[in-house]
């Protein structure tokens, strides 16, 4: 692999798609100087800084009460929603904008792993709260991060936390921490659980103001046996008992290469390290990191976002009906930033690869066409006829086509924009 293919790959899998201009300046630089570059930028991201989070109104239902009718009630529920995907088409612009692409993309991948819906939390400002304490936390050390999630309004609603009583423990949260979060199945008991969930008890959501709080009344103070260790354990001390132990490491730097790397490749061992940072580094560095090019799908969120950056649009600048034609993109692909399907997060590989998928990419491709910055189409059109398809594949940090690739997009390289759609649904492209 040359050392362009090398940035090329690291780019593609550590960010939300490269543009040629990064993968150029990234060679000259060295693949060790850009692994260095994404760990540690070094200054502040002014694309973030350029797209700060909306200001939300109030919870339109913080001001319903008892005596609200059923109309004062179907009003709120759709003031929720609009606040709901404002948040949603603020992260889509934000993705695309941010020059520490690294960052971006880890919040999406934490996202996803601690996978919470909207569509059940019904609090925009609750959900962005949450992207905000992953966004913290996320590329520091495990014990930190899990003790913030565990307090976290979100998560706690959408895993009934406001429900666990020292009365009747509800066992969800206790569940999926351990199982989908932490520590992977097989590592613990159905007694450790139970202990779990008496641990979480007490924590409650003010709905009106999104804020968690500690109920003692709620709490089960006794002893708890969790994991082989007896004591009285609250929130806080189960967390830290649950980043502690060593499959926690190794169970979640599993989650990061399959991510990141996918499955086609065993993930080595010793990828965890002290930090996420770190455990980032190692899997990057990894010389079985090169043997996944060209073996992961890419998620529909990662195909999107990469083919706005690289074709020069910025969601928040097109027309009101184009920005909801993208939208609807992203739902026919089933996979709209906050709205996960489960608290399994979202599916991999070839459940992509659907035709109904197919056909969602075709028309969300067209639409990207027909909406590419003019500078950008002029470098297309800037080559010969016959060099387009090369051209077309720079443009697109694509290594090379493929013999039926290459014979598809031949004919329209008179077409400047039906050969930028094609490019977009190509095999080529979609692997990445």
């Amino acid at each position: 692999m040359s050392d362009r293919e090398a940035v090329a790959h690291l780019l593609r899998r550590a960010t939300f798609g490269p543009t040629a201009d990064e993968v150029d300046a990234a060679e000259r630089a060295g693949p060790a100087a850009t692994l260095d570059r994404l760990l540690d930028p070094g200054r502040a991201d002014q694309g973030a800084a350029a797209t700060p989070p909306p200001t939300l109104a109030a919870d339109p239902y913080a001001t319903l009460t008892k005596e609200s009718t059923r109309e004062q009630r179907q009003q709120a529920n759709a003031e929720r929603r609009e606040q709901v995907q404002q948040v949603t088409a603020w992260w889509l612009d934000r993705m695309v904008a941010a020059e520490d692409g690294l960052t971006e993309k880890l919040l999406f991948f934490w996202h996803g792993h601690w996978a919470t819906s909207a569509q059940k939390v019904k609090s925009a400002r609750t959900m962005l709260g949450q992207l905000d304490t992953l966004r913290r936390h996320g590329r520091g050390p495990l014990g930190p991060l899990v003790a913030a999630m565990v307090r976290d309004p979100a998560l706690i609603i959408w895993l009934d936390g406001q429900k666990n009583t020292r009365k009747a423990p509800n066992e969800n949260l206790a569940r999926e921490l351990m199982e989908l979060f932490t520590l992977g199945i097989g590592t613990y008991t159905e007694a450790d659980v139970k202990a779990g969930a008496r641990a979480l008890t007490g924590w409650v959501v003010d709905r009106r103001t999104g804020a968690a709080r500690f109920e003692a009344k709620r709490h089960d103070p006794g002893d708890k046996t969790i994991l082989g260790q007896t004591g009285r354990f609250d929130a806080a001390a189960y967390a830290a008992l649950l980043a502690a132990q060593p499959a926690a490491a190794t169970f979640v730097a599993g989650r990061l290469w399959f991510r990141y790397a996918g499955t086609d490749v065993p993930a080595p061992d010793g990828l965890a390290g002290a930090d996420t940072v770190a455990t980032l580094r190692a899997i990057f560095s990894a010389p079985a990191f090169g043997q996944t090019r060209g073996t992961l799908v890419k998620q529909p969120v990662e195909w999107l976002v990469g083919a706005l950056r690289q074709l020069g649009i910025r969601p928040k600048e097109l027309p009101e009906q184009q920005r909801k034609q993208l939208m609807s993109g992203l739902n026919a692909l089933d996979q709209v930033p906050l709205r996960p399907p489960s608290v399994g997060g979202w599916p991999s590989g070839a459940a992509w690869l659907t035709t109904s998928s197919l056909q969602a990419r075709l028309r969300t491709a067209g639409l990207l066409a027909a909406a590419t910055a003019p500078p950008v189409l002029a470098r297309l059109t800037a080559a010969p006829t016959a060099g387009r398809p090369d051209a077309l594949a720079r443009l697109l940090v694509v290594d090379g086509w493929g013999p039926r690739t290459r014979a598809a997009l031949t004919p329209l390289a008179g077409e400047p924009r039906k050969l930028l759609a094609a490019g977009l649904v190509s095999p080529e492209y979609t692997v990445s």
